[in-house]
Parts: C-alpha cells; structure tokens; sequence
C-alpha cells in the first residue's frame, strides 16, 4: 500500500521563490547568430517578439522574489572541444571556451553573482554539476525557459523530474526550429513538468514574495512592544 505521505506532493502547489530557481538555457550570441546560422524564421521571429521579452520579465520577477536566477551555455571546456558530448560532435556544435559565441545575450545579461554554468550536452544535468549546486542551495522547484523547447529544453525537464526536482516549463518563455515543433515538445514533455505562462508564473512569483514579506512583518511585531 502507498504511503500516505507519497500521495501528499503537488505538481500545482504554490511556488516558493526561496526553493526556486528560473533556469534560463541556451539564451547566448551562438544561438541568435541569424546572419551565420541556418535559416528559421519561425524561431528568430518568435524569439525576438516574444521569447525573449518573456525571459527578461522572469528574470526580473524572480529576481525581485528572491529566487535564483541560473544561465546554462553551450561552451567547449577545452580549446579543441575533445569534451563536448557525442551528440555535440555529431552535430557540429562547437562553441569555443570564453569566446563571444558562448555569452549570454545581452538583453538578459546574468548578475554579477547568478551562476552561468557551461554544458556540453543536451541536459546540464549530464555534464556539469547543476544538481549538486540546486541541493546545496535548496532549491526544489525549477521553472525552465530558453532554447530549444524539443532539445535542450525537453531533456532537461525530463532529466530533472527524474532526479525528484519540480520541474515548471514556462512555455511562451522558450521556442524550437518552428511553433509546430514548439508545440509537439510541449505535449510530449507534459507528464514530467507543470506548464505555465509567464503571466501566471508572474503572479505566483509575486504571491510568493508577499508570503515572504508578510511572514517578515509578522515575525517583527509583537504586542509587548
């Protein structure tokens, strides 16, 4: 039989921004390179008009909630690039260590101390130590935003619910090649996350700052005083 408190977690509790974390992925120069990139006009389009808007008001939401704010890249650890995964190497991916390439994009530049973790692999839960950094710092919650939302977006989502983190896509927050791949990605992962918008993460982020400052005042007052 199942224990009782097996059957007590929920996929649509509250967001505590204290045990959260918006993960912004693969948002760097590489990726938005239109002029030396094949050619997606979907995604560039929706990226510039919609993606990456949405991005920067989680950033500041969460920010301004107290939650953490983690940027994972697509960087070679070493000059030649013998780390990057076999998928990488198939692929062409080759984005040199501290070049250009491998920097945030400056509409969502990181803070001066938010983690920018470098992967080379699909799920920088295989090739960094992202899951180590979130247990230290207690984070259980990690609302998931970026590029591309049928790659790097869906294995991590599925990577992380695997390894007991709630896992939150914000779906008008990340794009792939073209909105029909978009959207195949979004019914394909479902089961592993919860799916939001920026607007209801917005308001959850904000609910949670006002639980937090509520708890403040509370703690401070005293009838004595």
């Amino acid at each position: 039989m199942e224990r009782g408190r097996d059957r007590e977690p929920s996929a649509t509790g509250a967001i505590e921004a204290a045990r959260a974390a918006l993960l912004v992925i693969d948002a760097q120069n590489w990726v938005m390179d239109e002029a030396n990139r094949p050619p997606r006009p979907e995604f560039y389009a929706a990226a510039r008009e919609t993606v990456i808007p949405n991005i920067a008001r989680l950033i500041a939401a969460a920010r301004a909630a107290g939650a953490e704010v983690v940027y994972t890249v697509m960087e070679n650890a070493t000059r030649d690039g013998r780390d990057r995964s076999l998928d990488y190497k198939l692929s062409g991916f080759f984005i040199a260590k501290g070049s250009r390439d491998a920097r945030v994009i400056d509409a969502l530049a990181p803070g001066d101390d938010e983690l920018v973790i470098p992967k080379t692999s699909s799920s920088l839960f295989n090739s960094t130590n992202f899951e180590y950094l979130m247990r230290n710092i207690g984070i259980d919650t990690i609302i998931a935003a970026g590029f591309l939302t049928d790659q790097c977006v869906d294995h991590t989502l599925r990577d992380g619910a695997d390894r007991g983190f709630y896992m939150i896509c914000a779906r008008d927050a990340c794009m792939a090649d073209t909105h029909a791949r978009h959207e195949a990605a979004l019914r394909a992962f479902g089961g592993y996350c919860r799916t939001e918008t920026t607007d209801s993460l917005l308001a959850a982020l904000t609910r949670s700052e006002e639980r937090r400052v509520g708890k403040e005042c509370r703690s401070r007052w005293s009838p004595y005083h």
